[in-house]
């Protein structure tokens, strides 16, 4: 029903904000990250919005970003995850925290979530794991639209390819996806750097 709100950020609760726009304040329910990334109040911002009508309920879901709304449409598709569930993955992870967890199977990192246990954890990697695509996943890590275009981006595909396999390898040696992913975005990629180049260097922040 809406696509956004713009408006004067009113207030800042646990769970929700009110956004006033034309004259009407929008209660919104927000993840705590994204309550935590908000201006103070009295700012103007900017919210995408998800609309949840039932027969006995009107629920406005606000985020900072499409893509943090998209990646919250494919989470409430999972059985057993509703809104709350969705907002409460993304209070403890990012979008792309969340793509990598799926690609690489991170169930433990998903889990955190409150109210999030290990077999809805893995029931979110299962039923997501082909909804999310690859260029989607790297596009956290700086890949082109266009992952497979040559020249310049053909190189930069390459580069986030191997970055992708070094976070795979992090994840099997018992890290988090987000730790591992965090950890390789601050590894410099030089002209002769390889998966296992990156590996090793990422393992240098990891501690």
């Amino acid at each position: 029903m809406y696509a956004y709100i713009k408006g004067t950020l009113e207030e800042i609760g646990e769970e929700a904000v009110v956004v006033e726009a034309g004259g009407i304040g929008y209660n919104i329910r927000v993840s705590t990250a994204t309550a935590q990334l908000l201006p103070g109040v009295g700012n103007e911002v900017k919210i995408y919005t998800y609309t949840l009508v039932r027969e006995d309920t009107f629920n406005l879901f606000g985020f900072l970003t499409r893509d943090d709304l998209e990646i919250f449409r494919k989470l409430i598709t999972v059985s057993g995850i509703g809104p709350k569930g969705g907002l409460a993955i993304l209070s403890v992870m990012s979008a792309d925290d969340l793509r990598f967890a799926v690609m690489v199977g991170d169930a433990k990192t998903i889990a955190r979530a409150p109210g999030i246990g290990a077999k809805t954890a893995e029931r979110v990697i299962l039923e997501l794991r082909d909804k999310i695509s690859l260029e989607d996943t790297l596009k956290g890590l700086g890949a082109p639209d266009s992952v497979a275009a040559g020249g310049a981006a053909g190189v930069q595909g390459g580069d986030n390819l191997m970055k992708r396999e070094a976070i795979e390898a992090l994840v099997a040696l018992g890290y988090s996806a987000s730790d591992a992913t965090a950890a390789v975005k601050k590894v410099e990629i030089t002209e002769d750097a390889t998966s296992e180049i990156i590996l090793k260097l990422a393992l240098k922040y990891m501690f």
